[in-house]
């Protein structure tokens, strides 16, 4: 296995989620999903993890509701700026 698959920032699994659980019905951003995923994970500090249970361990449940909560205002903005960049590229 090669080493870059040893680890991931912790922050995808939590930006998929709630893109996921929050926008995948919305069909005006279906085929948009992936640049929201960037666009809120580029706004994120990373949290790089070896095995997801680590977190289960070392992590208090404040920090697990401050990092939701990051989480819900990277993707919500990510969504507008998209939406946003959209708009104007269909005026041109």
């Amino acid at each position: 296995m090669a080493l870059q698959e040893e680890f991931h920032n912790y922050y995808e699994h939590l930006v998929v989620d709630y893109i996921l659980d929050r926008y995948q019905r919305d069909p005006t951003l279906t085929e948009y999903l992936p640049d929201i995923a960037c666009v809120a994970l580029n706004h994120l500090p990373p949290r790089y993890i070896h095995y997801d249970i680590d977190m289960a361990y070392y992590l208090s449940p404040d920090e697990r509701v401050e990092m939701e909560a990051k989480v819900k205002k990277a993707v919500d903005d990510a969504v507008l700026f998209v939406r946003v960049r959209r708009s104007k590229e269909a005026e041109l």
